[in-house]
């Protein structure tokens, strides 16, 4: 992820998106102001607030104005002069139509004629020139109405993506020389302390140095309930200390902390379109020439086959057709969509990595899981220890000195439980068996720590009892003796099975994969009621059985840590990862990030997905429906400037109105 940070600027402008690096269709022309992603400019002013407000209070001076000449007409029947009314009224439309007007002529400079500027400048110049001026104005005013609305919604629709950039200290208190300063976070170095007092952010990730403190952790998770973290536990940027004064030791710099890397992620989701916007975006610039070339069309064809031929009213006619087929209602109330339900997923713990996937898990009709981490605690607890020739602490010692090498929670279990047990043994020639165990030197000896396979591999007889052990087990051998095994049990997380029973709800099959023999396996299936479960799995295992959904014509997403199941993540249609806040390599390779270790977020993010990919589809057969409605009718003569201006505005706000309600529903 290419990223460089301005401290003094804003977030917003600090990251480069991804798909700015790569080419994709996103429109940057400085001297058209600010564009959308979806390459549906706008541009109030360009030059920051006073100007946007000067464009707003023009807007709001042509509207009087357009407002008086009708009072006057229909309410008073005061015709005004010709050349009066002219001057009035091209006053009204250039205090509401300029920007409109630059945009149109610096694209027609650059070759672009067929945009919504060329379009709304070339049907309102028409109906000056047929003297139809306060329609002219009106449907000026009009169409830039809808444009402060449709901007004010995209605002708002980033809102929440804004608050998540927004929670990044701009100072923290670091203890130096056994005084306090405060300085930039980028300040800070690695293996400093920093304090945070109560209600304060932490800024930089690093561990507990206090004996323990209470953080939330709603912006980072979106669990609001208090997290209590101890002595040499993880702290992470973004969290905020809740009711002591609290030390951490820095172990990650600014630019590098959890916090940073996920503004990174949330910053270029919303800048990678989904198909639905490439394929609006796309149908936008083949359609706008069509309806221009139709509409020249209904001036030009009429002359040859009707036979009392008007030129005013079939360029009237044309005029409508003209307004009514501008694409603003399609090109900004799609990625506002996109953009609420990447901000509701956001405000939920569930980080998408852009609109794409927002569209892949509408699909999902199979969700393969893995056990440790994802359906279980992943907290693993020695239960039994059972020694064969040998005392069962020195079985302990042996094995935890090999562990030492390992990082899977099994191993560390067996760690924590040796305890000062292991005192200065240290295990050389550490080799580890993919799927099986490790192999190692341990006091002059060869030692095999593992699984019943790693048994099987190296020939090594144990006894038949442990086949039944429903327990994750990890067996000993000593020279190519057995030794001894010891139990250990994890624990089902709380809403794994409620996760499970959701997904069955919504036709989704369940599907568990683990490294774990098959009956600890099946008995976790069993709880919380899994469709099938497949233990004793190396990760190309793994891969064969996902390959086989997919050859079913099953759509997958695959939970998991994004990391050790990487070539899993690569072949499901989408990676979900666990407890994101964990793993950088999490971050960097899943496709949604789940900041909590909440199964039932996998129900959310699914839910998210269709509830946006719905009003989505709303708002495209709501606006197409409306314009083909309106486009016969001015074409058949029925339709005015006035009626097609307001079910041009009137769509486009509804749509941005539907598009809204995304952010205030509940998952």
């Amino acid at each position: 992820m290419s990223a460089e940070h301005n401290h003094d600027e804003a977030p917003v402008v600090q990251m480069k998106t991804k798909d700015e690096h790569k080419g994709h269709d996103h429109n940057h022309d400085e001297e058209e102001g600010h564009s959308h992603d979806d390459g549906h400019d706008h541009d109030h002013g360009g030059d920051g607030e006073q100007s946007g407000w000067k464009a707003h209070l023009n807007l709001l001076i042509a509207l009087a104005i357009l407002a008086l000449l009708l009072v006057l007409e229909y309410g008073f029947k005061i015709v005004l002069p010709k050349s009066i009314a002219f001057a009035v009224n091209a006053v009204a439309y250039l205090l509401a139509g300029w920007n409109v007007l630059r945009l149109a002529f610096r694209k027609s400079k650059r070759g672009d004629f067929f945009n919504e500027f060329v379009l709304m400048s070339v049907a309102t110049i028409g109906a000056f020139a047929i003297g139809s001026y306060t329609e002219g104005v009106a449907v000026m005013v009009f169409y830039a109405i809808g444009e402060w609305f449709q901007d004010a919604a995209v605002t708002r629709a980033k809102a929440s993506i804004k608050a998540l950039l927004d929670i990044r200290p701009e100072e923290v208190t670091v203890v130096r020389n056994g005084a306090t300063q405060d300085v930039h976070p980028s300040e800070v170095q690695l293996g400093e302390s920093i304090q945070m007092k109560p209600g304060e952010k932490v800024a930089l990730d690093g561990e507990l140095l206090s004996e323990s403190a209470s953080f939330n952790t709603a912006a980072l998770t979106g669990e609001s309930k208090p997290d209590t973290k101890y002595k040499g536990e993880p702290v992470y940027a973004g969290m905020v200390n809740l009711n002591t004064v609290a030390e951490v030791k820095v172990n990650a710099l600014f630019k590098d902390s959890k916090l940073s890397r996920i503004l990174e992620m949330v910053q270029d989701a919303t800048a990678r379109k989904s198909q639905t916007q490439l394929f609006i975006s796309r149908f936008s610039k083949v359609y706008t020439p069509i309806v221009f070339f139709l509409s020249l069309a209904l001036v030009v064809v009429p002359y040859f086959i009707v036979e009392d031929y008007s030129f005013y009213t079939w360029f009237y006619r044309s005029l409508v057709f003209l307004v009514i087929s501008c694409p603003c209602a399609l090109v900004v109330s799609i990625p506002l969509g996109y953009f609420g339900g990447i901000g509701l997923a956001s405000r939920n713990g569930i980080l998408f990595k852009g609109g794409n996937f927002l569209d892949v898990m509408t699909k999902i009709n199979a969700v393969v899981m893995d056990k440790t981490g994802t359906l279980t605690k992943g907290v693993f607890n020695v239960q039994k220890v059972v020694a064969n020739g040998l005392d069962e602490m020195e079985l302990v010692r042996i094995t935890a000195a090999l562990e030492k090498n390992s990082t899977h929670p099994v191993g560390q279990a067996v760690v924590k439980y040796a305890g000062d047990a292991i005192g200065s043994t240290a295990a050389t020639n550490v080799e580890e068996v993919a799927g099986h165990g490790l192999k190692g030197i341990v006091d002059g000896k060869e030692i095999l720590v593992g699984n019943l396979k790693l048994m099987k591999k190296f020939g090594i007889d144990y006894p038949a009892e442990t086949e039944s052990i429903v327990d994750t087990i990890v067996i000993t051998a000593i020279d190519k003796k057995f030794a001894g095994y010891i139990t250990i049990a994890d624990e089902i997380k709380e809403d794994a099975a409620s996760a499970v029973k959701a997904m069955k709800a919504l036709n989704i099959k369940t599907v568990m994969l683990s490294g774990d023999k098959q009956t600890v396996v099946d008995n976790v299936a069993k709880q919380i009621g899994i469709d099938e479960a497949f233990g004793d799995l190396l990760p190309e295992g793994k891969v064969e059985k996902v390959q086989s959904l997919k050859n079913a014509g099953r759509h997958i997403a695959f939970v998991g840590d994004g990391v050790n199941d990487a070539p899993v993540v690569a072949l499901a249609d989408a990676g979900i990862a666990m407890g994101g806040l964990g793993s950088d390599a999490t971050i960097e390779t899943a496709d949604v990030v789940i900041q909590n270790d909440q199964p039932s977020k996998i129900v959310s993010a699914i839910k998210i997905g269709k509830i946006t990919r719905s009003i989505v589809w709303q708002n495209i057969i709501l606006a197409m429906a409306v314009k083909v409605i309106v486009l016969v009718l001015g074409a058949g003569g029925i339709a005015t400037l006035w009626e097609a201006v307001i079910a041009d505005v009137g769509v486009a706000l509804l749509a941005i109105l539907n598009a809204v309600r995304i952010q205030k529903i509940k998952v």
